[in-house]
């Protein structure tokens, strides 16, 4: 079947897949990041202090997701969406109010929950489980309201923080998620029902069999997948959450930076089609040493130039290595470790990717704190890339001899 065809047969579904994963832009780094100079500079924070609060509040929601994650094997999409826009709503508000320091990894913890963490979780857990052959064109389509939350929002929301109060801003943002709950009802009227396909014989993982969550956190390969499934979380999120101190170093406002968002998103878009249907013909788990190479590149490129054009070409790098990993991050579990426990499974990894992107913020700006700007760090950053690079080929080696033959072959 044709992406085109794909799409116009299952528009409905994959229309909330969007529409999920664009609200979860409010609990993103790069949206948060936006207002991280008025931020600091209303609480008096320096570039490590707002990283660790960063950290807390990341850290805490990441442990809660693996509690949380795996309510998605029990309730209906419509169901669980609503209940956290409604959350993440009111967290919003809640961050236009803040007004003590000790309060903002509350909020944080509260925005990187609902938002990066529950809102795409269950976008991802609802494609994974409703498409088997074509989960990857199902999770790039879906991963389509990520690009659009990039593209859009930085640009509209810094041109509206010149001549607006940050607080006032976040009350526009609650009520954008919230305007998102009745076209999410109406989507999901009629829901598509997942336990039909979680039954299917060519929804198995590894060794021909569904895997609970207990025999997952068991399996070596697991926790040796960490470094690759946390790469583009962990310098992903620090890439955007330094936004305001990169255009610092490099001499450029920070409107500059954000006009390299639509680059970003560009290519992300491009690479997330193109890595779902590599998915749909070979399989996922094949792709993932490929992730942190772009990125490695990209990384090199932004520190070890000044260039406004590197900047791009090195935003662009990025953006390939986030579409690729945006799509095949959903796709590999269950192609792995097969559906039927796959919420609880993704709420794992996910959790592990929310802690992920908690390090990030705290150990840049740990690392400007001492006396090392973002970009000297990121030469080193881009080193560990190619590193994990390597090792997951040799952990994809010890994985494909136990892919089901439907998934090899495909």
């Amino acid at each position: 079947m044709s992406l085109i065809h794909f799409i116009r047969e299952n528009a409905r579904w994959l229309a909330a897949g969007v529409l999920l994963t664009f609200i979860s832009s409010f609990g993103q780094t790069y949206f948060i990041s936006i207002f991280a100079g008025e931020i600091k500079a209303e609480f008096g924070l320096s570039d490590g202090e707002w990283g660790s609060l960063y950290f807390l509040g990341t850290m805490a929601s990441g442990f809660l997701m693996i509690w949380a994650g795996a309510s998605a094997d029990h309730f209906r999409v419509r169901t669980l969406a609503i209940v956290v826009i409604l959350t993440l709503v009111a967290v919003c508000l809640a961050m236009s109010a803040v007004s003590s320091v000790w309060m903002l990894p509350v909020v944080i913890f509260g925005l990187r929950f609902t938002g990066q963490g529950m809102t795409s979780h269950i976008a991802v857990v609802a494609m994974a489980r409703w498409y088997v052959r074509a989960r990857g064109k199902a999770l790039s389509v879906a991963g389509a309201g990520y690009s659009m939350g990039e593209a859009l929002l930085p640009m509209m929301f810094v041109g509206l923080l010149a001549s607006g109060s940050w607080r006032n801003l976040w009350v526009v943002a609650a009520c954008i998620a919230g305007l998102s709950i009745p076209v999410l009802v109406w989507l999901l009227r009629s829901e598509r029902v997942p336990s039909v396909a979680s039954m299917r014989d060519d929804a198995l993982g590894m060794q021909g069999r569904h895997w609970k969550r207990a025999d997952v956190v068991r399996d070596w390969r697991f926790w040796a997948l960490v470094p690759i499934i946390t790469v583009s979380s962990i310098f992903g999120t620090a890439l955007f959450f330094q936004q305001v101190h990169l255009g610092d170093v490099k001499g450029l406002e920070h409107r500059d930076i954000v006009r390299m968002f639509p680059i970003y998103t560009i290519t992300t878009g491009i690479a997330a089609i193109f890595s779902g249907l590599a998915i749909d013909r070979w399989g996922a788990v094949q792709l993932l040493p490929i992730i942190p190479v772009p990125m490695a590149a990209g990384f090199a490129v932004m520190g070890l130039s000044d260039s406004w054009l590197m900047l791009a070409i090195g935003f662009a790098l990025v953006g390939l290595s986030g579409g690729i990993y945006g799509t095949v991050s959903g796709a590999f579990w269950p192609e792995i470790y097969g559906t039927r426990f796959i919420g609880a499974i993704k709420a794992l990894a996910t959790a592990l990717m929310v802690i992920g992107s908690a390090i990030g913020p705290a150990l840049t700006g740990l690392g400007i704190d001492a006396g090392v700007n973002f970009p000297q760090q990121m030469v080193w950053y881009a080193i560990y890339m190619i590193v994990v690079a390597v090792w997951s080929v040799f952990v994809v080696s010890k994985i494909w001899p136990d892919m089901q033959p439907s998934a090899a072959d495909a």
